[in-house]
């Protein structure tokens, strides 16, 4: 299946300071046992979206801050280009070749697929997802809880999670009356949450924020994954439907409220800010209750940058010189800011061009617990963390394929990009292919002067393209689906 998976055999228990040889590889065994893992995820946050990646208008100094002490990955690559997909690839561990999700259209998990929540809460954490599920479409109000969460707080339809205001919110698989009323007929209409509110007093991305840190204290002393899952940067696109309405709907425009820009584009500046804010709370809290030498936190998003509910890309160059944005398989479209902040551990001030992608989520929190990965398409990034690039495993190519707007596939294979479109989900359309070393931004199509590169990425993308069924057993039984 792909080319991930456990086949280098190097999980084991995390237990002392020394070296783990396995698998004929010398490995440093981590001083912490289990460590607590915190995994914060933007929503359609753009490459160049932070100041430390090259934002040059907005600030961002706690995001700043946590690159600063910690690790800045370059080459980061989201699991799809829209949200549901993404988060899928996260949480399986399985590219959208294989995985069951490949667009925000109806699918949801089974109970056959094997979450990274459901291998840490089986291996003693505590997990809890806080923020937007979005997983599939329509997910079953308890979702999170079949799929390995202990708690749950936010929204678990990706619709209900446009809407800033919402009249509820889903706590533990039952609905949480709020405070707000929403315009016209929205909840006739539209029974799932989304909408736009007319009476707006519980803006529910503090709402999330606060509960993320209420479980972190909660279980300082255990033990515990904690999923982040912000729905912010997103728009409302219900809002930004309705006539000039602001689809970047916040509480308060803060330090924007005298600039003289758009309505959205302050609401979108704001956005940014309470991110930065959000996070260093975290960071901070872990701080306050002395577990920040015991825990890994990663910060990315699940995609490139929107251009809905009246904001527009180009205005803060979201994505530096990437070329595209969200629903592209461009490099705008999948190509994702991230860091990671360990102290102790992850030396500070480090940046990394290693390639990693949401599947290699999986395999890593996995061997930082000390237990089995189930095959997967991900390698485990833990030597990239440690500074030990000689013994970090690589990836031979990166697939996606995106079901939507008639279906793309891509791959990236060393400083080569192909692009092609599919018809009827198989690779029927022409590519273009792209040197990323020469070419970056994706401008020249080279494909006819590299006849035999193109011709082996269309080979990949031909293999690693399933059906969306059963892709791998239960976790334990070691057999692939595929």
């Amino acid at each position: 299946m792909g080319h991930g998976g456990t086949r280098d055999g190097r999980f084991g228990s995390l237990v002392c300071l020394g070296i783990l040889v396995c698998g004929g590889l010398s490995r440093p065994v981590l001083a912490v046992d289990r460590p607590n893992i915190v995994y914060i995820l933007a929503d359609d946050l753009g490459f160049a979206d932070l100041s430390c990646f090259g934002q040059k208008t907005l600030q961002t100094p706690q995001l700043d801050r946590m690159a600063a002490e910690g690790l800045r990955l370059t080459r980061h690559y989201a699991g799809s280009t829209v949200c549901a997909p993404s988060r899928c690839v996260f949480l399986t561990g399985l590219h959208t070749g294989h995985a069951r999700i490949r667009g925000n259209q109806s699918g949801i998990l089974r109970p056959e697929d094997v979450t990274v929540a459901e291998l840490l809460r089986d291996a003693g954490y505590r997990t809890g997802c806080f923020g937007k599920w979005g997983v599939g479409n329509p997910p079953p109000i308890d979702d999170p809880a079949r799929n390995g969460f202990d708690e749950f707080f936010g929204y678990i339809s990706m619709f209900h999670a446009h809407n800033f205001y919402p009249e509820f919110v889903i706590r533990n698989g039952k609905r949480v009356a709020l405070r707000n009323v929403l315009a016209g007929d929205w909840s006739q209409r539209f029974p799932d949450g989304r909408g736009v509110a007319q009476t707006r007093l519980d803006y529910v991305p503090h709402l999330i924020a606060r509960e993320a840190k209420q479980f972190v204290r909660r279980n300082a002393s255990r033990p515990f994954f904690l999923y982040f899952a912000m729905n912010v940067p997103h728009a409302n696109n219900e809002a930004g439907r309705v006539g000039d309405r602001n689809g970047m709907e916040v509480p308060s425009y803060g330090e924007y409220s005298a600039r003289d820009w758009k309505a959205p584009e302050k609401g979108f500046a704001a956005m940014i800010s309470n991110i930065d804010r959000d996070v260093g709370q975290i960071l901070q809290t872990l701080r306050e209750l002395e577990l920040q030498r015991r825990t890994l936190v990663i910060f990315t998003s699940d995609n490139g940058p929107h251009q809905e509910g009246g904001h527009q890309m180009e205005f803060f160059n979201s994505n530096g010189d990437l070329r595209g944005m969200k629903r592209d398989l461009y490099e705008g479209g999948v190509r994702v800011p991230c860091i990671a902040w360990w102290p102790g551990t992850i030396a500070a001030g480090q940046t990394s061009q290693h390639v990693s992608a949401f599947q290699d989520m999986l395999p890593t929190f996995a061997e930082l617990a000390g237990v089995p990965s189930p095959p997967t398409d991900g390698i485990s990034m833990v030597p990239t963390l440690l500074g030990q690039q000689r013994e970090q495993s690589r990836h031979p190519y990166l697939y996606w394929e995106f079901h939507e707007r008639g279906g793309r596939q891509a791959v990236l294979l060393g400083d080569w990009k192909g692009v092609r479109l599919m018809t009827s989900a198989k690779p029927t359309g022409p590519m273009a292919l792209y040197n990323l070393r020469l070419d970056p931004a994706e401008r020249t199509d080279v494909r006819s002067s590299h006849v035999e590169v193109a011709r082996r990425i269309a080979e990949i993308m031909a293999a690693e393209h399933t059906q969306p069924q059963s892709v791998r057993k239960r976790a334990g039984t070691g057999e692939s689906r595929n």
